[in-house]
């Protein structure tokens, strides 16, 4: 109410909305004879708006190729001949008015694509709001329909998906709301997604017989719809990433009582006559809302890191953006807070892309408040690393008591503080790792379940404290392939930020020592290291042959071209990411046996092992000279990725604890 009458500027100039009084030029939109989707706009009447709307569309291309069919309903205006003037588009004009279920239903009969996309007349698209759908459907084979975000003219939250409770009434999620609030950010199931923004592929839609002709004119014609396609085994997704601007009412008006929006109560009584066993597992009437967006889910999965994964900068990121993945295709609703309270704006939709909602700053200002408000409703609460759950672990006991306690120690800290120490000598760092030590083991106690993530730090575990719980669940990498061979590659890679202590020391290590030894021989060869570099460090390791690229976008160029990749670390702990990514694309690794550590590899067959700067340089000259043995290795380190890193493992292990 509050947000109702608040006095608010009739439109967000941030949403660049077109003129309703531009004068009428005729204008072409993009067209193709083989469209991937059709584009399918009832009118009638409201020229001004529908003109807007198809300039909208001229203005926000997209790289599926497209038609645009609009289906005058016998509109009491000039409209269909002025739109006869535009360039590219298909019109069809009703003999009688149809109402809005009529017109859909003609325009689809009419369309040649594979996807239909159902769009108000009184709407504008914005840039990348139709590829956004397409990619709902390209990550979820078993999409049935799509709906975008649906916003105001003056900014705020229009839809981000309906609920339907258990009587048939509805409500549209986040009305009235900030439209970029972080919590209608993320994709996931809902009841039903407006027809104002609708994709469905057009096999679908002929296999349930269109919009249901009883709703004539219009109104639950889109929730009956989104029953349908559930009834096929498939489900309906809300894409935030498809934002469409709606000017609700303008086309229907606002009263119940009069005009096309008298048709809404009797039509919810025959959708409630035609679905009454299927509402009768809809949420009743006076469910909470925060319970009722999670109802098709089997729970709410919270989980806390020390910042928000970004997969270009660390493995771990990498692994973690990966499980979060995971839980949502296996049915929980999951929610994800950084504990430094930050996330950008690409961040919040990478991981909505995942179905993941992301818990920061300013919505979020702190996890207690936070757990204290909504605990009650978790299944899980996974905290990742001892310094995350060292804070939190006690109140999620106390604010989540039902909810299962799982540490992810992403990997042993004081195992590799302890090996850092003793490489150093340092005997401040030693009494550091015996403190990491202590916190880590009393967590590992406290938690119902602890991840690892290779066989070596479950084993150390199992000895350290037999009566813990504790799972293996690993690095989580796709498999790309080897596109180049043997002949068409050169020079040497290293994968890893600066800001990590095993990898500073590694980088260290190549430019002092390693390089220089390989150069002996091999006076052309050079070595690119591919990860965050401060400047003063780029500085003091300059050397001829080191090349510091900082952060690279994609990987895949690199680790196409490079005979083979290094992972010189002298200390550390968990398994390497960056073994793990170069075997993802066929590339042979040269690595210490503190690299491979619990990595189910063996010298000479799926991995070259190098003890010191001699052995380096010698395995290089090797994987240079024999062909034979560079295929080899690159064949058997995908098959180890395939094995043992894969999404499928780690989703055994997820379904196994949290079932």
């Amino acid at each position: 109410m509050r947000q109702e009458f608040q006095t608010r500027p009739e439109h967000d100039d941030t949403l660049e909305l077109l003129s309703l009084d531009e004068p009428f030029e005729p204008f072409a939109l993009s067209t193709s004879d083989t469209p991937r989707v059709s584009i399918v706009i009832p009118v009638h009447g409201k020229f001004a708006y529908t003109i807007a709307c198809l300039r909208s569309l001229a203005k926000h291309g997209a790289s599926a190729a497209s038609e645009t069919i609009v289906v005058d309903d016998a509109s009491p205006d000039d409209s269909a001949a002025m739109l006869s003037r535009v360039t590219g588009l298909r019109l069809l004009c009703n003999e009688e008015n149809l109402g809005f279920v009529g017109s859909c239903n003609a325009g689809a009969a009419a369309a040649r694509g594979e996807f239909l996309l159902f769009l108000n007349n009184d709407t504008q698209v914005t840039s990348g709001w139709l590829d956004a759908l397409l990619q709902c459907f390209e990550d979820h084979p078993d999409c049935g329909i799509a709906g975008s975000r649906l916003v105001y003219p003056d900014g705020r939250l229009q839809e981000a998906g309906g609920l339907v409770f258990a009587d048939g009434s509805s409500w549209n999620i986040g009305r009235f709301e900030p439209r970029d609030a972080a919590a209608f950010r993320y994709r996931r199931e809902t009841d039903y997604v407006s027809g104002a923004a609708l994709m469905i592929r057009r096999e679908v839609f002929q296999r349930i017989g269109g919009f249901d002709a009883r709703y004539t004119p219009a109104y639950y014609e889109d929730t009956d719809l989104a029953f349908a396609v559930r009834k096929l085994g498939l489900h309906v997704f809300y894409e935030p990433a498809s934002t469409v601007i709606h000017c609700e009412g303008i086309s229907a008006g606002t009263d119940l009582s009069t005009g096309m929006k008298r048709h809404q109560r009797p039509n919810q009584a025959k959708f409630v006559d035609k679905w009454a066993t299927e509402l009768a597992m809809q949420p009743p009437t006076g469910t909470p809302l925060e319970q009722a967006v999670c109802w098709r889910r089997r729970g709410r999965v919270l989980v806390v890191d020390v910042m928000t994964p970004e997969p270009s900068r660390d493995s771990g990121s990498l692994r973690l953006c990966a499980i979060l993945r995971i839980l949502g295709e296996q049915g929980w609703s999951v929610v994800f807070h950084p504990d430094d309270g930050r996330a950008s704006s690409n961040e919040i939709n990478a991981l909505g892309e995942l179905g993941c909602e992301v818990l920061c700053k300013p919505e979020v200002t702190d996890l207690p408040g936070w757990l204290r408000r909504h605990g009650h409703a978790l299944h899980a609460v996974m905290l990742c690393r001892h310094t995350v759950a060292g804070q939190y672990a006690d109140l999620v006991r106390r604010h989540a008591p039902q909810a299962k306690l799982l540490f992810d120690t992403v990997d042993l800290h004081f195992l590799r503080e302890q090996r850092a120490a003793e490489l150093s000598g340092n005997a401040a760092m030693l009494r550091q790792a015996e403190s990491s030590r202590r916190s880590e083991l009393a967590l590992i106690q406290q938690a119902d379940t602890s991840f690892v993530v290779s066989l070596h730090e479950q084993a150390l575990l199992k000895r350290l404290l037999p009566s813990v719980q504790v799972e293996l669940l690993s690095n989580i990498h796709v498999l790309h392939g080897c596109d180049r061979p043997h002949g068409e590659r050169r020079d040497l890679v290293f994968i890893g930020g600066f800001g990590h202590p095993p990898n500073s020391d590694a980088v260290r290590w190549i430019a002092n020592e390693i390089l220089p030894c390989m150069r002996q021989s091999m006076p052309d060869l050079c070595i690119h290291v591919l990860g965050d570099m401060p400047d003063a460090a780029r500085r003091e390791l300059a050397t001829p042959g080191v090349v510091f690229h900082g952060r690279v976008a994609e990987l895949g160029p690199w680790l196409d071209s490079c005979l083979a990749s290094l992972a010189p670390l002298r200390f550390g702990a968990g398994v390497k990411g960056k073994i793990n990514m170069a075997m993802s694309y066929g590339v042979p690794v040269i690595a210490t046996p503190v690299a491979i550590e619990g990595m189910h590899l063996q010298n000479g067959v799926d991995v070259l092992v190098a003890e010191d700067a001699c052995d380096f340089a010698s395995a290089v000259r090797r994987l240079q000279a024999d062909a034979t043995l560079w295929q080899q290795l690159s064949a058997h380190g995908m098959d180890n990725v395939n094995n043992h890193f894969s999404a499928r493992a780690a989703a055994t292990i997820l379904r196994k604890t949290l079932d």
